[in-house]
């Protein structure tokens, strides 16, 4: 395996604290600060933890494809966070620190993946380049 460059390295450690800060977040807003007032606050914050801990392991790893496509899952807490801002005064403030969070782990996901993935020489074809070769493999057909 390649070593990291300290850029990377330095990438690698605000994505992971990004990350790994939403996951403590969420937990605590869902399970402690403001849990539910009519159903079980574990599960409800099981339920809202859960799909942070999908990509975990590589994220842990420090996978840039796992980085990648994290974001994915990202998206439904900065969705969360925007409906929450517009719609609920209240806990603004809780949306408004997962929001940021949030954004956080989403950059720096992105650019650790770019990064790294350029150290290991691991990029992806150009669209162009894919739909080059898909209508040659066709046309042979």
């Amino acid at each position: 395996m390649i070593a990291m460059q300290p850029l990377t390295q330095n990438l690698r450690y605000f994505a992971l604290t990004s990350n790994l800060s939403l996951l403590l977040w969420v937990a605590l807003w869902q399970g402690v600060i403001s849990p539910h007032p009519h159903l079980n606050n574990i599960v409800i914050m099981i339920m809202w933890v859960f799909p942070l801990l999908l990509p975990l392991k590589g994220i842990l790893e420090a996978k840039p494809y796992t980085h990648a496509w994290a974001n994915f899952i990202l998206m439904f807490y900065f969705l969360h966070a925007l409906t929450i801002l517009w719609v609920e005064p209240a806990e603004r403030w809780l949306a408004a620190v997962e929001l940021v969070i949030t954004s956080c782990a989403f950059v720096g996901n992105i650019i650790f993946a770019r990064q790294r993935g350029r150290e290991l020489g691991t990029k992806l074809p150009r669209l162009s380049q894919v739909e080059k070769e898909e209508r040659a493999r066709h046309q042979d057909k």
